[in-house]
């Protein structure tokens, strides 16, 4: 089920990198900690192949959108184990669960490629 535009993912994947970023200040786990480095690295990585991913919001077109799409749900993954993989589930873990949930969702009800106004458009 395929309801989410390319275009509207790729707002969807700045808004979800920046978030990321910001999180561990946001929410009051900016320790040092793999709690906050696990979505502070996931974020830039997001920006970063959002940035060279073959659609409307991309920059330079050298990954198809569902290599992208594959990157977000293995991402979303391990952003929703993380707090038991790497041991700060008992601090924190609601907001890696939330946001790993959301970025698989959102993968899974995304078009697998960009509208034709979209890659070869303007950029």
């Amino acid at each position: 089920m395929e309801i989410i535009p390319t275009r509207v993912h790729g707002v969807l994947d700045y808004l979800t990198g920046i978030l990321l970023i910001l999180a561990p200040w946001l929410f009051g786990f900016a320790d040092g900690s793999a709690a906050q480095w696990v979505p502070m690295v996931l974020g830039a990585a997001v920006i970063v192949y959002s940035l060279i991913t073959d659609y409307e919001l991309g920059l330079v077109a050298a990954i198809p959108m569902p290599v992208h799409l594959m990157l977000d749900v293995g991402g979303g993954m391990l952003l929703l184990v993380s707090p038991w993989l790497f041991g700060f589930s008992e601090r924190i873990a609601w907001p890696h669960v939330a946001v790993g949930l959301i970025e698989v969702a959102v993968a899974a009800l995304t078009h697998r490629h960009a509208g034709d106004a979209g890659a070869a458009g303007v950029r």
